[in-house]
């Protein structure tokens, strides 16, 4: 479904809603009250600013007529099936971020992996899969990276651990690719990246991959990850303590200019290794 037709569908999900809760007598504050979110995210929801989790989806329907009317229309819109179920949410969020930060304890972040990188962490995590759905899986990834190529690109920083920079995902060729990529993203100001050395030690947020996500016309939102799930958090206050230990990740991490010389440094090593195999 192309990006206009999917923003109409989500007005008249929008409308539908605004129509369902005033014929229930409810107003925004009360409905929000009997689906666990605010009375703004209800507005933000009938103005197709924002999009439901299934799970608010699914209350709605229960209380507003229990016909299934928005848990379908949340499938349609959302879950699109060439993401895992709990990120699809995530993959429509970036699409209208104007600021994307990231941080990344272990693997290259999706918007910034080559298809080489992100074949290898698939297969890695789909052995017997056909190599049909492995590519089907690097292809929606690398759609995801499109949007740092557009006109009007949301910034992006990214804070990697070094380990990351290390670990020879898909071979030392690959990952020097890999590297010499994002190497090329950061010489043409596409985006930020700062590395975490391991001389930081313990650092906030430890072992976690997190985003932070920012809208021109919608509160922020943070995304964490855990294994074969994730939670896309929207509760203003939570979000704030995600952005707090993300600021001091910030102050740990080495300046812009030092991490770029570290990925280099990173990328050759790698490169020595791939001519001597």
């Amino acid at each position: 479904m192309a990006n206009g037709s999917r923003q109409v569908a989500w007005e008249f999900f929008g409308s539908e809603l605004k129509r369902r809760r005033e014929d229930a007598g409810f107003t925004q504050v009360e409905l929000g009250a009997r689906v666990f979110v605010s009375g703004g995210y209800i507005g933000l929801f009938e103005q197709a600013v924002r999009k439901p989790q299934l799970d608010v989806a699914q209350r709605i329907d229960t209380l507003l007529g229990g016909d299934g009317f928005f848990e379908r229309m949340w499938h349609k819109l959302i879950d699109d099936k060439r993401y895992a179920g709990y990120f699809a949410a995530v993959v429509e969020l970036e699409r209208t971020a104007t600021k994307i930060a990231e941080f990344a304890p272990a693997l290259v972040p999706g918007l910034l992996q080559t298809a080489g990188y992100a074949r290898a962490v698939m297969v890695a995590g789909n052995p017997f899969s056909s190599d049909e759905y492995v590519e089907e899986k690097v292809s929606a990834r690398r759609e995801r990276a499109r949007i740092l190529d557009g006109t009007k690109p949301p910034v992006y920083w990214v804070i990697l651990h070094e380990q990351v920079l290390r670990i020879p995902v898909g071979g030392p060729a690959t990952m020097a690719e890999q590297l010499d990529h994002v190497i090329g993203l950061l010489r043409g100001r596409r985006v930020l990246v700062q590395v975490l050395p391991y001389s930081v030690g313990a650092y906030p947020l430890i072992g976690r991959m997190v985003q932070l996500m920012e809208f021109a016309d919608a509160p922020p939102t943070a995304y964490t990850e855990a294994v074969y799930s994730g939670n896309l958090l929207d509760e203003p206050a939570l979000v704030q303590r995600v952005q707090d230990a993300y600021d001091l990740l910030r102050a740990v991490a080495l300046p812009p200019d030092a991490s770029l010389s570290l990925i280099e440094s990173a990328s050759e090593d790698h490169r020595r290794c791939a001519s001597t195999t």
